[in-house]
């Protein structure tokens, strides 16, 4: 099989443990993206936590793409621009503000430049921040803010024994107008229904023209499940949740052992040079 995409999770999966991509996988994923497979960042970041990894990776030279906030914007490398963008509906913002306050956790969301929060000091932003290398920004009222410039994404954050309850609760009180779920224990996720990793695939692939039989999934959390799926061939890292494991199709090495030069090396480059 030749495969002409590969699809990439970020965060322990492209990157190691220090936020890096080595040198090995840097190298292989430059290599597939000039030989004409279409590198796909598929990631809950928000596309300024992605920008600076893509241009390591070349991707404005050789057409990359990115599926940002798990797909609710997939934007073009090469054209340095939006191919779409979908926002969670200004309606719902009061809701999921007032369950986070409710249950003394954070929500936060992002603008043009990085993270806005209700509570910056809190220690999960810090750490949403850090991985993005984006500023934070305190706001008042976030429902207010984010409803000035709608938003495509939300995260509730917090202990994860915290979580179990507001997401209960925006389950209940938003089946069907959201999607709700965990991307880490601590990280919930909540983006427009029907937004994820899989749909937005199926989307940028109807527009440059691949097969999804001829696409590879790389991943390693809960939201990539959807991806592993959608994909010919999935592939988990050995460092994934277990669940995550059991839909793959094949195990390649961990993030900290260039698991994606592996895979890339073997399914791409090696049966391109064969």
């Amino acid at each position: 099989m030749k495969y002409e995409a590969i699809a990439l999770d970020l965060d322990g999966t492209l990157t190691n443990s220090r936020k890096e991509v080595t040198q090995r996988t840097k190298k292989a994923v430059i290599a597939a993206a000039k030989d004409g497979c279409a590198v796909i960042l598929a990631t809950g970041r928000p596309v300024p936590g992605v920008k600076k990894i893509a241009r390591d990776l070349e991707l404005k030279k050789y057409g990359g793409y990115i599926l940002s906030y798990n797909g609710g914007e997939i934007w073009s490398c090469g054209r340095g621009a939006a191919l779409r963008r979908t926002t969670v509906d200004v309606a719902f913002y009061h809701t999921i503000c007032h369950i986070a306050r409710k249950y003394n956790v954070t929500a936060m969301t992002y603008d043009k430049k990085g993270v806005i929060t209700e509570n910056p000091e809190d220690p999960y932003v810090k750490k949403e921040a850090a991985i993005n290398q984006i500023p934070i920004r305190r706001v008042d009222r976030l429902d207010m803010e984010a409803a000035n410039d709608p938003v495509m994404k939300f995260l509730i954050v917090g202990d994860p024994k915290n979580l179990k309850a507001p997401y209960e609760e925006i389950q209940r009180k938003l089946s069907g107008d959201v999607n709700a779920f965990f991307s880490e224990p601590y990280f919930l996720e909540i983006t427009p229904n029907g937004i994820e990793k899989a749909s937005a695939l199926a989307v940028l692939l109807e527009e440059i023209g691949v097969e999804r039989e001829r696409l590879i999934a790389c991943g390693d959390g809960y939201n990539d499940i959807p991806m592993l799926q959608f994909a010919g061939l999935s592939v988990a890292m050995e460092n994934a949740y277990d669940e995550v494991k059991e839909f793959a199709d094949i195990i390649t090495d961990t993030n900290d052992s260039d698991g994606v030069a592996k895979v890339i090396e073997k399914y791409i480059l090696h049966t391109r040079n064969s």
